[in-house]
């Protein structure tokens, strides 16, 4: 849906959830991974 290779946005999201404040969980969703990526 957002170009993103499912499991490689997995990978890369799970990687950095544990370090992330809660307030900023939507910096992990595969739209802005797309824009990280590139």
């Amino acid at each position: 849906m957002n170009g993103v290779d499912p499991q490689v946005w997995l990978t890369w999201d799970l990687s950095r959830i544990a370090d992330r404040k809660i307030t900023r969980l939507n910096e992990l969703m595969p739209w802005r991974y797309t824009a990280v990526a590139t």
